[in-house]
């Protein structure tokens, strides 16, 4: 499970950080609003932890922000417990509520219950072109034929399939796919995007992969003839 942190107190973020990393957690951790909106727009998480009280901006702001692009589950935190705050963190798009102090096995059960009820309402099976991507049996097949991809293959092929028609820089592709941050200068998404085009391209005499010069790559079904 990945989850972003946006809280501005840093004990509490850290004691989150400690336990949800314990339990095989991925997490990032933002300390004003105006970083929290930035990750949580730029980046996928399976759910947000957002605070209401942030410099910068308030996590009422973070949190429409958020809603008018993604879905993403978000559980809202307050040291207040006025139910005007619980109903219009609510009604702006929050999917659950906690008040401080709280349990953290508490925190944790909402958090995989969120991420459950997100992963049952996600499509399963995407297509781009003639290429379809089994999320569920991690298969991929083009012209009826299935492609044989390594883990790492897949994963790539995955998140360029989720956001097919969306140029993905490499930064993004590296930590959408390693969980991890590369120097610009590491060849590591050339190298496999190289690889997948190799798979899911070269056999089948159209490409669905593109390269955006100075810009990063882009899964998407072309209609027209192949530019030379």
């Amino acid at each position: 499970m990945k989850v972003l942190i946006v809280e501005d107190e840093r004990k509490t973020a850290d004691y989150l950080y400690q336990g949800l990393t314990e339990q095989g957690c991925t997490v990032d951790l933002a300390f004003d609003g105006i970083d929290g909106q930035h990750l949580a727009l730029h980046y996928d998480f399976d759910v947000i932890v957002l605070d209401v009280m942030l410099p910068g901006l308030d996590g009422f702001s973070v949190l429409k922000s958020l809603r008018s692009v993604k879905n993403t589950p978000v559980i809202m935190l307050t040291a207040r417990d006025g139910v005007a705050d619980r109903v219009r963190g609510l009604q702006d798009g929050a999917d659950d509520y906690l008040v401080k102090p709280f349990s953290f096995l508490e925190l944790l059960a909402r958090l995989q219950a969120l991420t459950r009820r997100g992963r049952s309402q996600e499509t399963t099976l995407l297509r781009v072109g003639d290429l379809r991507v089994d999320l569920l049996s991690r298969k991929a097949i083009r012209q009826e034929q299935r492609i044989d991809l390594t883990a790492k293959e897949f994963a790539l092929l995955a998140v360029l399939a989720r956001r097919q028609g969306e140029i993905l820089s490499k930064t993004v592709i590296a930590e959408l796919v390693w969980d991890m941050n590369f120097d610009s200068n590491t060849n590591v998404v050339e190298v496999a995007i190289k690889r997948l085009r190799a798979k899911i391209d070269a056999p089948f005499g159209k490409n669905l992969l593109h390269t955006i010069r100075g810009m990063g790559y882009v899964l998407e079904n072309r209609i027209g003839p192949e530019p030379e």
